[in-house]
């Protein structure tokens, strides 16, 4: 898919005058925003949940958070769904460039979208991150029961000393995994159930839910 360059940092002199250490901050590194310009590219987009031109990128007004928005990611089960519709994933390949002399950690993610079970199905949304050339977190599972029709929504969050970070000096990768299932379960076979994936956040505030720190000096 074409890339894709986001303007993260737009407001960053602004908010080091201001910022102050959140909550799991454990360092005075932690409590700076770093000056200057924040970008992030889509490099690439696998997987049965976004097809070529299926996922798009923005961030948002506040520069608080980026935004993926999927138009073709839907899970489904029971009458008249495929035999493989009943799961689908994304890889996506992001490349996060910050000014020199930082470095960052994603400390939350919010999933939402739409889901439809009947009594006795039920939906997972899975995800899990890794940068290029490091292990992969563990992924959680968030599971969603019928019946069940309306919009769904799950978070994941990172305690300071379990998030994981970027190496310094380096533009590595940042690969972001998702998966939908749906199972019938003990449902009537002639109903449909299924589940999607409307956006996913990663929020990147350095007061709540982005964590910055300065390297090492050389």
């Amino acid at each position: 898919m074409p890339l894709r360059r986001l303007a993260l940092g737009a407001a960053a002199l602004t908010l080091t005058a201001v910022a102050v250490p959140s909550a799991t901050a454990q360092a005075d590194d932690t409590a700076y925003v770093p000056p200057g310009r924040v970008t992030v590219e889509v490099v690439g987009a696998n997987g049965s949940g976004c097809p070529l031109g299926t996922a798009d990128v923005a961030a948002s007004p506040d520069n608080t958070a980026f935004t993926v928005t999927y138009s073709d990611y839907l899970a489904q089960t029971g009458a008249g769904a495929g035999g493989t519709e009943f799961r689908k994933n994304c890889q996506l390949a992001l490349r996060v460039h910050v000014p020199q002399g930082f470095t960052y950690a994603i400390a939350r993610a919010d999933y939402r979208g739409f889901a439809s079970l009947q009594r006795g199905a039920y939906g997972q949304e899975r995800a899990g991150y890794y940068f290029q050339g490091a292990s992969q977190t563990a992924r959680t599972t968030h599971q969603f029961g019928g019946p069940y029709s309306d919009n769904w929504q799950s978070s994941d969050q990172t305690g300071y000393a379990d998030l994981v970070w970027a190496a310094c000096g380096e533009d590595r990768i940042l690969n972001v995994n998702t998966e939908l299932r749906v199972y019938a379960g003990t449902s009537s076979p002639q109903t449909l159930n299924f589940m999607s994936m409307d956006s996913t956040d990663g929020s990147v505030n350095t007061v709540y839910h982005f964590e910055w720190k300065q390297c090492p000096a050389a």
